[in-house]
Order: C-alpha cells, then sequence, then structure tokens
C-alpha cells in the first residue's frame, strides 16, 4: 500500500469552492502559532474564537491567499470549517458537538507549542543536505511532517553508513555499543513515552512525549512512517 508523510482535506467554502488543506508550512506555522498563544490568554469563548479565526486567516495564505482579511473568512467558512481548518493545519481539535468544554479549553489542550523543541536546530540539520538556498526557502518548502520524514530518513542513513565503514573494519557497530540500531531504539524510547528522549529533538514530537508537550505528529498532522 502506498504510504503518504501526511493526509491533505479537501474543504468546501460556504460559495461552494473547493481548496486543499494540508499541514502548514514551516513559513506559516511559526505565525500562526505566534497568534495561538493569544487565545491561551483570553477570557472567554468569545476572544478565543476571534484569535483563532485570525489563526485560520494565516492558513489561508497557504491554502487559499484571495481570502485576505478576517471579514472575508467570516463570510468564507462557517465556525465548524475554521475548526477543520485549524485541525488540518496544526492540530488544534475543536468540536461544537463538546458542551462540557469551552472552545478555548478545547484549543489550548490540543494547542501547539514552540517551547519544548529547537526548531532552528532541526532546520539547520536538514539544511545540510543543500536543498534550499536560505532558510527562508526551506520554511517555505516543507511542513513539520515533511520535516520529520526528513530527518528519519537522514539519521538512518548516516547510521548505516557508520555501520557499513565499521564493518569494513571488522567492527559490528550494534553489538560493540550494547545496542540495537541506536535510531531505532531512540524512536522506540520516544513511541514508548521513554523519559530519555531528548525533548528539543523532533523525535519528541511523537507518541506520548508529543501528547504531554500539546503538540506533534499524530495530533492533526499526522503521518505514515516511509521504511
Amino acid at each position: 500500500m502506498a504510504t503518504k508523510v501526511y493526509e491533505t482535506k479537501r474543504i468546501k467554502l460556504v460559495d461552494g469552492t473547493i481548496i486543499t488543506a494540508s499541514p502548514l508550512k514551516l513559513k506559516y506555522l511559526r505565525e500562526f502559532l505566534s497568534m495561538f498563544e493569544f487565545v491561551k490568554e483570553c477570557k472567554n469563548d468569545n476572544e478565543a474564537i476571534e484569535y483563532l479565526t485570525y489563526c485560520a486567516l494565516i492558513a489561508m495564505q497557504q491554502y487559499y491567499p484571495q481570502i485576505s482579511t478576517v471579514k472575508e473568512v467570516e463570510d468564507s467558512l462557517d465556525l465548524p470549517t475554521i475548526y477543520e481548518v485549524l485541525d488540518i493545519a496544526a492540530g488544534i481539535k475543536i468540536s461544537k458537538k463538546n458542551t462540557k468544554d469551552t472552545v478555548k479549553d478545547q484549543a489550548v489542550d490540543s494547542g501547539s507549542t514552540w517551547e519544548k523543541f529547537d526548531l532552528a536546530k532541526l532546520e539547520a540539520e536538514v539544511f545540510l543536505l543543500g536543498m534550499w538556498k536560505d532558510y527562508e526557502e526551506l520554511e517555505s518548502s516543507i511542513s513539520m511532517p515533511e520535516l520529520t520524514a526528513t530527518l528519519e530518513a537522514r539519521r538512518e542513513l548516516d547510521y548505516q553508513e557508520k555501520k557499513f565503514l565499521a564493518a569494513m573494519q571488522g567492527v559490528d557497530l550494534d553489538k560493540q555499543s550494547g545496542k540495537q540500531n541506536a535510531w531505532e531504539e531512540m524512536k522506540a524510547r520516544v513511541f514508548s513515552g521513554g523519559q530519555a528522549g531528548n525533548a528539543s529533538d523532533v523525535v519528541a514530537l511523537q507518541g506520548a512525549n508529543a501528547q504531554k508537550a500539546g503538540f506533534g505528529i499524530g495530533m492533526g498532522l499526522s503521518y505514515e512512517k516511509l521504511n
């Protein structure tokens, strides 16, 4: 079966226009999450919805640039559709059917944060691949799931190369270190919620650690591993 790094979704606007939504590129995600910080300080749902609408407007820069003002967002998307956009854009999950929790609480509980990892460090690692002329181009080109998949593939290749070179010298790298594949072990620790994971590393954005941080792969920004 074919695999995907992330899912896309077709969203219907009030006038019948169909747009395709996907996880935000890093350029827009950074701006989106900066605006989302204001939601955490809101005193009521009306204020929260106002800032969430601004977040949806930022997402429209990627999905449908013709919508360029908050009023146009309000005229083009009903509230459930705005919530749908927030979910696919950055994993912000809000349901009108949930009458127990406020909109603010739902958003913040599932909301995203930059506090748990060093994005600059992750971008620097990927930038070394030499595919982008500068960081602005990189951030405009890839989303968080794409960054994660690229880092995973690069690290796996690096490890296999080191393992091969060690084997040429008669050294079993796995056995010498007393470990199985170091990359696989690190992933296993993260997926099992192990405490040994590095919170600044991109793998901390997955599994149990992601749930604790309130952001991560599998929380709106889902993907399938490429084997």
